[in-house]
């Protein structure tokens, strides 16, 4: 019986010595350096990318930045006279000038009208792209493409020939159907000179904007369309209630950059004035440009162009507080 009680008691286990437990030497070094290395590879690999960025951009922003403060034109460019400090004199200066507030709403109207175009026929020719066949859908994009890829300077050559006083074809078809457009002259009146602009500007941008719907509408769940129709919702509704919602992001991300697209119009306005655009004719860019290097102001053109890129921020701030917005919704 003593014998059989021995044989089946259980030993206590034994307690691993320290040397052991202890972990090997330099273990613990060698897993922090690689968590480090592993935090700072993708720095290390954004880092020739950063400092390109700094030295274009970074450099011409300071740049820009301190000659809005200072008095800065030709005698100072050639180093015939030392330049001064003014402060803020020059933003004071163009903030007075009515001119300049002109300019700003006349950019605004323009801004607003150009996007609003570009959305609504961006997203008419997407819901196109859905509904058509597969063959007409490539030449449709075939198109898009190529409008999209055409240089801003032969586009602005096709609509001066489609516009031309003497030899446009649009002045050619209005007349053949009756209307009285013989040697009309649609740059005279800034409001018919400026929609043609506007067209020039829409027909440039509309062709990301239908793409980039189209690629979002294709996201579109069917289950939630077909059960909106089950429950007695018309197109219109399935639209809004169901289609523009999942569209949402894509539609704000489309709106902002439009507008930060269509506030920097330069080349369109510049090259359909023949590279002299009339004071009615003036956006915020073409504007600064004639004070720095028509007038050789170049510390108001900075101060114009400084206050053009706070317009801009303005309109990123509230494009994210909107991301953040549905974000949360999400």
């Amino acid at each position: 019986m003593m014998s059989a009680d021995t044989s089946t008691a259980k030993v206590p286990p034994q307690r691993p010595s320290s040397s052991a437990a202890a972990p090997a030497p330099g273990r613990t070094g060698r897993s922090l350096g690689s968590r480090l290395s592993g935090t700072a590879t993708p720095w290390l690999l954004l880092a020739p990318t950063m400092l390109v960025l700094a030295v274009v951009l970074g450099y011409p922003l300071v740049r820009l930045l301190t000659l809005s403060f200072q008095n800065f034109g030709q005698s100072q460019l050639w180093g015939f006279q030392p330049t001064e400090w003014l402060g803020f004199d020059n933003f004071a200066t163009v903030l007075s000038d009515s001119v300049f507030w002109d300019v700003v709403v006349r950019t605004i109207v323009f801004t607003v009208g150009a996007v609003g175009f570009t959305m609504v026929f961006g997203l008419l020719i997407a819901m196109l792209l859905v509904r058509v066949s597969g063959w007409v859908k490539t030449l449709m994009n075939i198109a898009l493409v190529a409008s999209w890829a055409m240089p801003i300077v032969v586009a602005v050559t096709v609509f001066k020939w489609m516009f031309d006083t003497d030899y446009g074809v649009v002045n050619w078809l209005l007349t053949k159907v009756g209307l009285d457009f013989d040697r009309h002259n649609w740059f005279i009146n800034s409001t018919q000179g400026f929609a043609i602009i506007m067209a020039l500007v829409v027909w440039g941008a509309v062709p990301f904007v239908a793409i980039t719907l189209h690629a979002g509408l294709t996201q579109v769940p069917k289950e939630l369309e077909e059960a909106a129709r089950m429950d007695g919702a018309g197109a219109f509704k399935v639209f809004r209630y169901v289609t523009i919602p999942v569209l949402k992001p894509i539609i704000v991300m489309l709106a902002t950059l439009s507008v930060i697209w269509d506030m920097g119009v330069f080349a369109q306005v510049f090259l359909m004035r023949g590279g002299h655009p009339e004071p009615e004719y003036q956006l915020l860019t073409t504007y600064s440009y004639d004070k720095a290097f028509v007038v050789n102001d170049y510390s108001m053109g900075s101060a114009i162009a400084l206050l053009t890129v706070l317009l801009l921020l303005g309109v990123i701030a509230v494009y994210m507080r909107q991301m953040l917005k549905i974000g949360e919704v999400e």
